[in-house]
């Protein structure tokens, strides 16, 4: 057969884009056109009254906007109801987020200036897209998740430094204070809580180890220092433009085990209090609150003998609740017994060998909704930011906390069960709002707000073993939802 050889090339060229109108009457040096990438098909969003954000036990779905119509009205849909009073209020709320360890800002600082920026945006911005995180515990010298051992006055072992002459937050300037200055360049309006996990070691007695980091007790000689030292830190982080609204006396001080630790039973913190703490703090002039206890909720008697002493009881805001040991209901009776007294919950770990969906209903079930319902005011999970191997930590520290976020590589982080568990609440919940009274539903454990905004959040657990439908009720409406098993949704309206 006869071919055309020269209508045949022309229709090449043609197909290759050689001959566009923008390279016609010259020779092209574009590259090929490339082929138009693929749009996926537009969802129109439905028309709902409420939004709703899931995550499942699967993590099929994490936190996630639902695009489904839930819409009140007169007639409620099959199962359970759960009723809302927002006339009949609790607890202001303070707000939602994590413990930023000396660990954790190292290993942030190990990400590019552009994949720290995202990671903080996500984390701390107020903005429909992002989390918001609204509450950060920060440790006084070196927590376990330290790369290292420290204070801010470590002197030559066998002398003293009464007079703080030593004193010096230096050490976290390399990480922790930068990445404090970025986040409160995002939220300027976050609370900082800040709890030391030691005294300085030449201000112990009877020290186990890890060149007295471990254990011990706080010398009642160096009681008025040690008060002293709180003074300088806060007001050496204010002059770094960073204000600690609030301090505990001793991070877990019945726990003399972990590295670093320090021992300091009920008694002993509301001597330190009453005597020296407190009226340090009026001396010079400092608001920053006074929180006890920061230890398990298996021991509430502990904050009971500092509420009950009249001369610490003025210092103290309230006290701060882990979960390691301990029933979260016990706070409920706690709160009763001395109304004025602020309750917050301050640490629970997700550990390592944990699965997401296990490790998702205990803490929403027990945190976010029961520690709330039990008249906290924040919620923070324990260790924002890990490396790869659960770690910085120091020798004898926690080698299997998982962070919120696990660093893998300068431009890589990967988001664990512990930052959906906080962005179903902080996000939604802002600082300011108020708890709200709703019905304790079987297998539907749930807790609402009501913002400053006027809006209405309700965050629902399905703990009863299989897919439930329920209604939503509020000032004689209804709507109506549905959740798979050990899914976790938080209903916006």
């Amino acid at each position: 057969m006869k071919y055309n050889f020269t209508s045949v090339l022309l229709a090449s060229f043609i197909t290759i884009g050689i001959f566009s109108g923008e390279a016609c009457g010259k020779k092209s040096t574009a590259a090929p056109t490339p082929a138009p990438p693929v749009v996926p098909p537009v969802v129109t969003p439905t028309k709902s009254d409420v939004a709703m954000w899931l995550t499942t036990a699967d993590q099929a779905t994490a936190f996630a906007k639902q695009n489904v119509t839930i819409n009140f009205g007169a007639t409620a849909g099959s199962g359970s109801t759960i009723s809302i009073n927002a006339a009949t209020t609790y607890q202001t709320i303070d707000g939602f987020g994590y413990c930023l360890t000396g660990g954790s800002a190292m290993v942030l600082n190990k990400l590019t200036a552009q994949k720290q920026d995202e990671v903080l945006k996500d984390l701390f911005a107020t903005d429909d897209t992002h989390i918001g995180v609204s509450y950060l515990r920060i440790s006084i010298g070196a927590s376990d998740m330290s790369a290292t051992d420290y204070t801010y006055d470590e002197v030559t072992p066998g002398l003293t430094d009464v007079d703080l002459k030593n004193f010096s937050i230096d050490a976290e300037k390399a990480d922790l204070i930068p990445v404090l200055k970025k986040i409160l360049a995002i939220n300027p309006n976050i609370k900082i809580l800040g709890s030391p996990w030691t005294a300085p070691t030449w201000m112990k007695i009877n020290t186990l180890g890890n060149n007295g980091f471990k254990g011990g007790s706080l010398n009642t000689a160096y009681y008025d220092a040690y008060a002293r030292y709180f003074v300088k830190y806060i007001q050496a982080m204010k002059a770094e433009g960073i204000t600690i609204d609030a301090i505990t006396p001793q991070n877990e001080p019945l726990n003399a085990y972990n590295n670093p630790a320090m021992y300091m039973p009920s008694n002993e913190q509301a001597n330190f209090i009453k005597n020296n703490l407190g009226p340090q703090f009026k001396a010079a002039g400092i608001a920053t609150k006074i929180i006890v206890y920061d230890h398990n909720a298996d021991n509430t008697t502990y904050p009971v003998d500092i509420f009950s002493d009249a001369t610490a009881n003025p210092f103290v805001d309230g006290s701060a609740f882990h979960l390691y040991n301990g029933d979260i209901n016990a706070l409920g009776p706690l709160h009763d017994a001395f109304p004025n007294k602020n309750l917050y919950f301050t640490e629970q770990y997700t550990p390592s060998n944990g699965g997401f969906g296990g490790d998702l209903s205990w803490h929403v079930s027990n945190l976010i909704i029961g520690a709330t319902r039990s008249w906290c005011r924040n919620v923070l999970e324990w260790n924002l930011a890990t490396d790869t191997d659960y770690g910085p930590h120091t020798d004898g520290g926690c080698t299997t906390c998982r962070g919120a976020l696990t660093v893998t590589s300068s431009s890589a982080v990967t988001k664990n069960v512990s930052y959906y568990i906080i962005a179903h609440a902080s996000k939604f919940v802002r600082p300011g709002a108020v708890r709200i009274a709703s019905d304790n539903v079987a297998g539907l454990p749930n807790v609402a707000f009501k913002n400053t905004n006027g809006s209405t959040v309700l965050i629902v657990l399905n703990s009863s073993g299989s897919q439930q439908s329920f209604n939503i009720k509020i000032d004689g409406k209804t709507a109506s939802s549905t959740l798979a098993n050990g899914s976790v949704a938080t209903y916006v309206w």
